[in-house]
């Protein structure tokens, strides 16, 4: 099985920005985690700030990997951009979010992704992805 994990904007700061909601962890040291944990996985990740690059991601494994788990960051609630690249994929994704974003300011309660996903994990801190990966198995 191969899945992508697709992380969006300041996630490249996750261990250092606001630890109290995202956990002290980088996200590289969470991967090799679950690298561990999921051996007979062949995971790639990539992280990006730039709306287009992740657009251009999707576009270049959304047809021949078996997942993606797409932590968009804030473009969740911006980019109908990435909701559509997704709804014109094959590969099946899930939405996943660290923090719960229903508890948090009233613009992170809208996504344009949800509607174009298979799933979605809000909530559980980095064992978010976990579960997103727990659902292609």
């Amino acid at each position: 099985m191969k899945l992508l994990i697709l992380n969006g904007p300041n996630l490249n700061l996750l261990g250092k920005r606001e630890p109290e909601i995202y956990g002290s962890l980088t996200f590289e040291e969470y991967l090799e985690q679950l690298k561990n944990k999921f051996p007979n996985i062949v995971f790639e990740y990539y992280q990006s700030n730039i709306e287009g690059e992740i657009i251009d991601k999707l576009h270049e494994v959304g047809f021949s990997y078996d997942g993606i788990i797409l932590n968009a960051g804030a473009y969740t609630h911006t980019s109908i951009g990435i909701g559509d690249a997704i709804k014109g994929i094959t590969t099946p994704v899930i939405e996943v979010h660290i923090s719960n974003t229903f508890s948090r300011e009233s613009f992170r309660h809208q996504s344009y992704i949800s509607p174009n996903v298979k799933g979605i994990v809000i909530g559980f801190g980095l064992k978010s992805y976990e579960l997103a990966i727990q659902s292609f198995l």
